[in-house]
């Protein structure tokens, strides 16, 4: 997992231009207000939280979509107030950025689709939005520059912006797809489609030309098999979002279920997903669960989810202990139906535990310095069926524990 994928302005999506500047919301006085404009109404789709908690911009977001048939022109995202738990006024506040926005990019009010990240609680200060509108239009631009400072605008704990970018080949022409994701606390993500699902948001853009409802397919396969495979703190956010729009720019129309695009997205989505776990908060380790033999696909899941959460596990992986009998305890009360005895557990190469106990080979000093790397995956075989799945987590440390008790102070 490297530093941050620098897009290019060849890389770069057709149709959309983009702007980041300082509306005042952020105490750092960092920018702080993102937007992002479509040339024409593009094609969108998203998955939302599926916290009951949710955000005032979930609900407006997500009405807009329904209202405009699933047409975005303008993506307004503010970092430094989460907008949630606000009531009626965070919802009048959302409304009233989008109106504003709408008048000022020449659209209509659901045509612009909201996102809010940072402290729950707080009264939005629309104002400051509506106020910084001028200077959004005046900065923006649609090169790779522009992309770039919106990526870094949507941070809050974040230590990092996250990019990642694809082309493909589709009917003799080129399609381009480029997201950018914050998230580093609160990474939990459970997102559904369009319906009740520091917090993960992300911004994906296409120049293909796909309907809406073709769109949300894609993303639904996308999603599933990246940010709904990752975990740093088991805590789902209110304002989780994952929006995608495809401007048609390139020509190039994509139909249902095609394979190259499909795999595209999800590359993208992938390597966005794996940036929020290295950028965690306080983390120190990243882990890549490999769970195999499951009864099904969804028993995988829930194995790796359950190790993924746990404190003593994570603990373990914070000091390198390679304490595996904490990785049987968790795949123990995970809820799968599982035979102790028919579990073996790998750290990368080095056999750990077989048929529920420990491997002949077992070496401690070996394992212990394996697990103090950056990177690693642990491999558990539970011998029950063909299920699988791959998830990505981190450790816990105290750094994290110092980041989320001083967060609001």
């Amino acid at each position: 997992m490297s530093e941050m994928t620098v897009i290019s302005d060849d890389e770069l999506p057709r149709g959309f231009r983009f702007a980041a500047v300082k509306a005042g919301i952020k105490p750092s006085g960092k920018a702080d207000f993102a937007v992002a404009v479509a040339e024409e109404a593009a094609s969108a789709a998203a998955m939302f939280t599926s916290n009951r908690v949710q955000a005032a911009p979930i609900a407006v977001g997500r009405r807009h979509l329904e209202r405009s048939g699933g047409r975005v022109r303008v993506v307004a995202v503010n970092a430094g107030n989460a907008n949630c738990a606000t009531g009626e006024i965070g919802v009048a506040a959302s409304e009233q950025v989008c109106k504003a926005a709408a008048e000022a990019f020449g659209c209509e009010g659901h045509e612009v689709f909201p996102s809010s990240t940072g402290i729950i609680g707080v009264p939005l200060p629309a104002e400051k939005l509506v106020a910084a509108l001028p200077a959004v239009k005046s900065a923006l631009a649609s090169d790779g520059a522009a992309f770039s400072r919106f990526a870094t605008a949507i941070l809050t704990t974040d230590t990092r912006p996250k990019v990642a970018q694809a082309r493909v080949e589709i009917g003799g022409k080129t399609v381009r797809i480029a997201g950018v994701c914050k998230g580093a606390g609160m990474i939990h993500p459970r997102l559904v489609p369009a319906v009740p699902h520091a917090t993960m948001l992300v911004y994906l853009f296409t120049d293909a030309a796909v309907e809406p409802s073709i769109l949300e397919g894609f993303l639904r396969t996308a999603v599933e098999a990246s940010f709904n495979r990752i975990s740093i703190d088991g805590d789902t956010s209110t304002n989780d979002t994952v929006l995608v729009l495809a401007s048609g720019a390139s020509g190039a129309k994509v139909g249902r279920d095609d394979p190259k695009f499909s795999a595209a997205l999800t590359k993208v989505c992938t390597s966005l997903a794996k940036q929020i776990v290295a950028d965690g908060e306080g983390v120190g380790h990243i882990v890549e669960l490999q769970i195999e033999g499951a009864p099904s696909d969804a028993d995988a899941l829930t194995v790796a989810k359950s190790i993924a959460h746990s404190m003593l596990v994570k603990t373990a992986w914070a000091g390198s202990d390679p304490n595996w009998g904490r990785l049987m305890a968790a795949v123990g009360y995970s809820g799968v139906a599982v035979d102790p005895e028919k579990i073996a557990i790998w750290f990368g190469d080095l056999p750990i535990c077989i048929n529920g106990g420990r491997a002949p080979e077992y070496d401690e000093r070996a394992a212990h310095a394996y697990l103090e790397q950056r990177e690693y995956s642990i491999r558990i075989a539970l011998g029950m069926g063909v299920g699988r799945c791959r998830f990505w987590t981190s450790d816990l440390t105290a750094e994290y524990v110092r980041i989320n008790a001083e967060y609001s102070t």
